[in-house]
């Protein structure tokens, strides 16, 4: 099964690149040799899509990039301060059912605090256009390397931070067998411009369900066909300890409540039954990040088949016109062979 992964690629790499750079110019190397340096910076420049001058001297950076569910990055570093980064993230629009505040999740700003303590400050307000703004400061990271990578993948993974901030709490009630004024009414959380998910949480499950759509009529009939073998897939015995999972063309009884306009789905809804088990621990993170990009997921695997589809389809067509091509010179030899040879009579004339 592929997953998403969490961490950006592209924000995990201008980390390290400045981290990296930084060091390379200090005249404290801590915890870093000259060659390593030099060889992170070759392998870092050369892989990367972003232009240095020379591996002497830095340049300043100002960078945009996109994200799938239409999340964009906007990172600038200054070189006359190398170690402070300013990241701008733009979330997925809202719809009108999901619950936000100041353009953002709820929970979002007390889960980047505790993720990120001093290295990461909130700017207020956030650049133009863009809903949260962050000033990374790389000099108050701390000087063990097992904590300080793990601090950068978690600065790659604000996308996680933020958007599931909601998803998190209402997991961790779950955890610990809690819940709050919500309990039993459907909890709408945004997931892709203008869409929302839902959960509905309980004192002993958290149901979580998707209203599946689809631009493509090709694809709402390739999700259509996923989502039914993803739920036969589920009843087989080697997932017996997976969420419960359930594929329906009308909305659940768990939505009722839920806005109208948020109950159309061309591609019918799924819903998971989450237990304490599945978020004990460790699980809880991978679970909100499965849960929070299922309908990337799905998307991926719809694409790839579709894609699958074409390939067949075209290789077909090849062999087709092998076989069409072999008919038609063989056809032409047999011509030949029971035309043969032709001969013109000759008059009288044209004997003399």
């Amino acid at each position: 099964m592929i997953l998403l992964q969490s961490p950006s690629r592209f924000l995990l790499q201008i980390l390290h690149d400045r981290l990296l750079r930084s060091l390379a110019f200090s005249p404290l190397l801590p915890f870093y040799s000259k060659s390593r340096i030099k060889q992170s910076l070759d392998n870092y420049s050369s892989s990367s899509f972003f232009c240095f001058n020379s591996q002497d001297k830095g340049v300043d950076i100002d960078c945009q990039t996109v994200e799938f569910d239409d999340v964009r990055y906007h990172i600038q570093v200054a070189m006359r301060n190398p170690k402070l980064l300013v990241l701008s993230v733009a979330l997925p629009l809202p719809p009108e059912e999901a619950v936000s505040f100041d353009g953002l999740p709820f929970g979002a700003i007390e889960a980047i605090k505790a993720a990120y303590g001093p290295v990461v400050q909130i700017l207020d307000p956030p650049k133009d256009g863009f809903d949260l703004t962050l000033k990374i400061n790389l000099a108050k990271l701390p000087s063990d390397e097992e904590q300080k990578n793990a601090i950068l993948l978690q600065i790659a993974s604000i996308r996680e931070v933020v958007l599931g901030a909601p998803l998190k709490i209402l997991l961790k009630n779950l955890s610990m067998k809690t819940v709050g004024p919500e309990a039993g009414q459907p909890v709408a959380l945004v997931h892709r411009p203008n869409e929302s998910f839902f959960v509905v949480p309980q004192a002993d499950k958290v149901t979580v369900v998707y209203p599946m759509r689809f631009l493509d009529s090709i694809d709402i009939v390739l999700a259509t066909s996923f989502l039914q073998e993803f739920v036969e897939a589920r009843r087989t015995a080697a997932l017996n300890n997976a969420p419960a999972c359930m594929w329906s063309q009308s909305p659940p009884p768990e939505l009722k409540g839920a806005p109208e306009s948020a109950l159309t789905a061309n591609a019918g809804f799924v819903t998971f039954v989450v237990n304490p088990r599945h978020v004990e621990g460790k699980k809880l993170d991978r679970t909100v990040w499965n849960l929070l990009t299922f309908h990337a997921y799905v998307s991926y695997h719809v694409k790839c088949s579709e894609g699958f589809m074409h390939t067949r389809m075209r290789r077909r067509v090849d062999t087709l016109i092998q076989a069409l091509d072999r008919a038609k010179s063989d056809a032409e030899k047999l011509k030949k062979m029971v035309t043969g040879p032709s001969f013109k009579k000759l008059s009288m004339k044209d004997r003399a």
